[in-house]
């Protein structure tokens, strides 16, 4: 492989910026998907069957819509979202306008799985909670949350990483980042070189975002 500075220069000037898009479009949409999907999740379990805010038609409306949301392949719902991208950042492409379909993408995935995550709080300790004369938000607060944070971190990892791999997937269709880069350099132009760095670059973001994620899900597991 030619290493001189000319080439390396050239690696430098196409990759770069490529890796700060795509740090940018995951940091954006993993904390708007992660703060929208949690606050959902909560609804999604305090709005069920036998639980402190039971109310059948919110939990099955709401429901519905995160289903559907689960469903559509991530390539066919960025193009349906193109008009809300256009909307709110002015365009359909780039890693700004990733950052929407990346968002809504991940939403109802994080929403199912942090009512999963408090599903698996004891009830027990839910309802010592509410016989002490603890208010809803209360609960929530201080009980919810904190007995599940372990779980709700490794959510948070997994999301993060599936959405390493969705803006990969976004470099496809003019999403830039990484992807961009290994379909525009690595395979319409045959550059092997560009194609190995990106994926050699999502592996090690994926690595470094697994073992911070278990790092922390494992400091502060209380079971």
């Amino acid at each position: 492989m030619n290493l001189s500075p000319e080439y390396l220069e050239q690696l430098k000037k196409i990759v770069l910026p490529a890796f700060n898009d795509t740090l940018y479009m995951v940091f954006l949409s993993s904390l708007f998907s992660v703060i929208i999907g949690i606050f959902i999740g909560i609804i999604l379990y305090v709005t069920d069957k036998d639980n402190i805010l039971e109310n059948k038609f919110i939990n099955s409306v709401l429901g519905i819509i995160v289903n559907i949301g689960r469903s559509v392949p991530f390539v066919i719902l960025m193009i349906a979202v193109f008009p809300l991208s256009k909307f709110i950042v002015g365009t359909t492409l780039g890693s700004k306008a990733s950052v929407v379909p990346l968002t809504v993408a991940a939403i109802p995935f994080v929403a199912r799985m942090i009512e999963a995550c408090l599903k698996e709080i004891d009830k027990g300790v839910i309802e010592a909670s509410i016989s002490m004369g603890a208010s809803e938000w209360q609960i929530i607060l201080k009980v919810l949350i904190p007995e599940s944070i372990s779980s709700i971190i490794s959510t948070i990892t997994t999301t993060v990483i599936s959405i390493i791999g969705y803006s990969a997937m976004a470099g496809t269709i003019g999403g830039g980042g990484l992807g961009s880069i290994a379909i525009t350099y690595g395979y319409q132009r045959y550059r092997t070189d560009i194609l190995i760095i990106s994926v050699i670059i999502m592996v090690i973001l994926v690595q470094i975002v697994q073992t911070i994620g278990n790092i922390l899900s494992k400091k502060l597991n209380k079971k």
